[in-house]
């Protein structure tokens, strides 16, 4: 047939094709082929790449009147099978594979492997079973099975005085607001290198402009790391953080705590007795940390007061306030951009404030602080330590000597 006729049908079937269901596409396409009488079918083909047997089943449906059952495009039972349906056992065998070590054979070949969608074909294939990457994320997804990340939700071992230790921490934290009195809650937020490193997060720029920084995040032991220990007063939604550059040890912690009471804490609390520390069981302010005992019986006999600390139970340090009140905040403030010096990570930690009123004050701290320093059993017993009645290794008070 002449080869205009069929670039004719090919430019019309081009301007509908998108508008044809399967249906409507093989009935078009029979007409068209009945109109051109003989050789209709072969040049129909040619122009919309459909089938011989295809326009010919039109073309019967045509002649017979037929119409789909019940506004379907096919025939019930029409189409391919899923291969679920003719493999059986396909469903099991994946299973199998995406769970071996909770439900099934913990010596599956992808026991240790990642478990890919094309890893799971493959797999799945050599077992006997045909099928391509696409069906098996679809089985999976069918299966109830989505794409998850690890989330952070083990606290470790939980302790059976965990939640009677978070009451009391709450009692005497509302006992010590209501005297008036001064109540903290202590912690080093996590140590950062400094330099041109990719920070998470991002910040608006001009376009195509990003901040560059090195491709390898590799610590430059030259420019040394920011170690931030923060003091969060309760009360007043005020926050005190010293910046180290020496070690996270527990008289770094004392010494912070110390900065915080002679810029902020004896103003804001002038009828002050007693000092009440909330902190982590672990770290520089650890309870079994002997120098922590001592650096607090100096700052108590320097500064006057009893100082009353009680810690939160191994495994809980996320529920210390001063995590979601102040270093989220200041992780907000920082993002996307390079902590390269000291500077930026003290300007950026003291900008930090939120709706709610914090107001946080930060200033370098340059000293030197020796990792690895022993308490002598003489110093320890120097201490005027008083354990609670209640788990005395987490809650104990230190009174200045006499």
């Amino acid at each position: 047939m002449d080869g205009r006729i069929v670039q004719w049908i090919e430019s019309k079937y081009r301007g509908l094709r998108e508008e044809l269901s399967e249906f409507t596409r093989r009935r078009w396409a029979a007409v068209e082929a009945v109109s051109l009488g003989r050789g209709g079918v072969s040049a129909v083909s040619a122009a919309t790449g459909l089938a011989h047997s295809t326009i010919r089943r039109g073309i019967r449906e045509l002649n017979g009147g037929a119409t789909p059952p019940d506004g379907r495009e096919r025939r019930q039972g029409a189409g391919r099978k899923r291969l679920d349906v003719l493999d059986p056992a396909l469903k099991l065998s994946l299973e199998r594979l995406v769970e071996p070590e909770s439900r099934w054979d913990p010596q599956s070949p992808l026991r240790w492997t990642c478990k890919s969608t094309r890893r799971l074909a493959k797999e799945l294939t050599a077992q006997g079973h045909a099928v391509g990457p696409t069906t098996v994320r679809h089985l999976l997804k069918a299966a109830g099975y989505s794409l998850q990340a690890n989330r952070k939700t083990r606290e470790g071992e939980t302790h059976p005085d965990r939640d009677a230790q978070f009451r009391h921490i709450n009692r005497r934290v509302q006992a010590q607001q209501r005297q008036g009195q001064p109540a903290v809650s202590v912690d080093t937020k996590k140590k950062e290198p400094l330099g041109k490193m990719k920070n998470p997060g991002s910040e608006w720029r001009p376009k195509r402009k990003p901040r560059e920084v090195n491709v390898h995040d590799f610590p430059d032991p030259r420019k040394g790391k920011a170690v931030p220990y923060g003091v969060y007063d309760l009360s007043h939604n005020e926050a005190w953080v010293s910046v180290g550059v020496s070690s996270d040890t527990a008289e770094f912690a004392v010494e912070t705590i110390r900065a915080w009471w002679k810029r902020l804490g004896r103003r804001r609390h002038p009828a002050a007795r007693r000092l009440l520390i909330t902190a982590d069981s672990g770290g520089s302010n650890s309870c079994r940390n002997r120098l922590w005992k001592v650096e607090l019986q100096k700052l108590s006999n320097e500064i006057g007061l009893e100082i009353e600390v009680c810690h939160f139970p191994p495994g809980t340090s996320k529920w210390n306030k001063i995590e979601h009140r102040l270093f989220c905040h200041v992780t907000r403030n920082w993002r996307g951009r390079p902590l390269e010096t000291y500077e930026i990570v003290v300007n950026l930690i003291g900008s930090t404030t939120t709706e709610s009123g914090l107001t946080v004050h930060a200033e370098l701290d340059a000293g030197t602080y020796e990792k690895g320093r022993k308490v002598s059993d003489e110093e320890f017993a120097a201490i005027d330590l008083k354990p609670s009645g209640f788990h005395g290794e987490w809650n104990y008070v230190i009174r200045p000597n006499a």
